[in-house]
């Protein structure tokens, strides 16, 4: 078991991103309890924070509103990156300001994870080459053009290769959220998060 806590969770948001890919993680991390039988008197053993690249609102697909707690400037030390899709990463793997701080990011004691089309930022960032990685079924020529080295893997819901995790599309990045609890605090408490959102545990990564 991972002896600090709270971890500190950065999930990064901008214009047209996936809400899901946002909110199924954070959904993971905020109801996690190391034991159940105490959740009223616990609290999470993440701390979690939305990072965008400037201080404003951010309007996802669909419309809703979300409000970053921190700038990629001010962002905290950060245990965990997560890196959703959504149809704004295809304006954002040209932002050449956000790839390279999503590139500083890497080092081998933070894992970072990718929901979705959120994929081909890592790629475009230079942090996939020569990796297992996954997206959704309808973007698989998108991640490989953003990462032309990664082996794009078109069977599986998440890859787990430390220290970059990638998932499918929209609920696959719920699936990777739960995979990463097991990871810090082992499977038990990975499946006793599932069971309470009354969502099934992914004991494996197929499709």
């Amino acid at each position: 078991m991972n002896k600090k806590i709270p971890l500190i969770v950065g999930i990064l948001i901008f214009d047209d991103v996936e809400i899901l890919d946002v909110a199924g993680p954070f959904e993971v991390f905020a109801v996690t309890r190391l034991n159940e039988d105490q959740r009223l008197q616990q609290s999470s053993p993440f701390k979690v924070y939305l990072i965008a690249e400037k201080n404003k609102q951010i309007i996802a697909v669909g419309g809703l509103r979300l409000t970053p707690d921190v700038t990629i400037s001010k962002c905290p030390e950060l245990d965990l990156l997560i890196i959703p899709g959504g149809w704004g990463t295809r304006k954002e793997s040209k932002n050449k300001v956000l790839l390279s701080w999503i590139g500083n990011q890497f080092t081998n004691y933070r894992l970072i994870a990718s929901v979705c089309t959120g994929s081909s930022l890592l790629g475009k960032a230079g942090l996939l080459d020569g990796r297992d990685a996954t997206t959704h079924w309808r973007a698989f020529d998108f991640l490989q053009e953003s990462a032309p080295k990664a082996r794009v893997l078109k069977n599986v819901r998440f890859t787990l290769t430390e220290p970059i995790f990638t998932s499918a599309g929209v609920s696959a990045g719920i699936d990777l959220a739960l995979r990463i609890v097991s990871h810090y605090f082992g499977t038990e408490v990975g499946k006793a998060t599932a069971r309470y959102m009354e969502y099934p545990y992914p004991n494996s990564d197929q499709r």
